[in-house]
């Protein structure tokens, strides 16, 4: 199995911040068949060999993706992704 860790500081209000995490949710939902649930401040979601959750922050968006054997070689190609996404919907915050 391999796993993903990503934590992001964002510049957005906690309600954008929420948006965007759901953004990300629906898309990964429509990408990789994922199903997703809010949990308060946390989107948990599973499919078969791929579980996870992301948190979102005041200032912070973190996500942890566990990948079954099967999906542990496209974890490069996963990763990106997420970062992509992350990139265009939730801009790292400038110090």
């Amino acid at each position: 199995m391999a796993t993903i860790r990503i934590e992001r500081k964002h510049a957005l209000s906690h309600a954008d911040a929420h948006a965007a995490a759901d953004k990300l949710a629906k898309d990964l939902r429509k990408r990789y068949q994922l199903h997703y649930a809010w949990d308060g401040d946390d989107v948990l979601f599973e499919r078969p060999g791929v579980n996870g959750h992301m948190h979102v922050g005041k200032r912070e968006i973190t996500l942890d993706v566990t990948l079954g054997f099967l999906l542990s070689t496209l974890k490069p190609t996963i990763e990106r992704e997420i970062h992509a996404q992350l990139d265009e919907i939730a801009p790292v915050e400038k110090a």
